[in-house]
């Protein structure tokens, strides 16, 4: 491994660490969001109701523990199944307005703590770092087979 490979092996685990604590924090308030929670809720909100079987593959997860995921929240009432029109034996998940309540929440909570991380930082700087992150995530996805 060369000395490059290191430093961003070593600070991928350094920022692994940190980011966890951001979460734990989030999870502090009235409502409690664990990062799998959290990651198919941010997917809806972003990309709209789907089938379960989407965030198996986007996720690289087995499609039983996304049911699973679904089913904590859809139990907390963050989250609701209708039935595919397309095909009636699959579902469609979307967020509640209570879901989307606490993502939004959720979300406003982790980007304020990240405009404090980066309140130093040049504009330049932080896009740059968007851009790198994103290059890093499609490399991630292609080696990883993930969608």
């Amino acid at each position: 491994m060369d000395s490059a490979n290191k430093q961003i092996e070593q600070q991928m685990t350094v920022l692994l660490r940190r980011v966890q604590r951001i979460h734990i924090s989030t999870s502090s308030g009235e409502m409690e969001l664990d990062r799998s929670a959290y990651g198919i809720m941010c997917r809806l909100a972003d990309e709209g109701p789907q089938r379960l079987g989407s965030f198996a593959s986007a996720f690289g997860l087995d499609p039983s523990t996304i049911t699973r995921q679904v089913q904590a929240l859809e139990k907390a009432g963050l989250a609701t199944r209708t039935i595919d029109s397309a095909d009636r034996r699959a579902s469609i998940l979307d967020l509640t307005g209570e879901g989307r309540e606490v993502l939004d929440r959720t979300r406003e909570y982790r980007r304020s703590r990240l405009n404090e991380i980066l309140e130093d930082w040049s504009v330049e700087d932080r896009r740059e770092l968007g851009r790198l992150l994103e290059k890093f995530n499609t490399s991630m996805e292609s080696v990883l087979e993930i969608s």
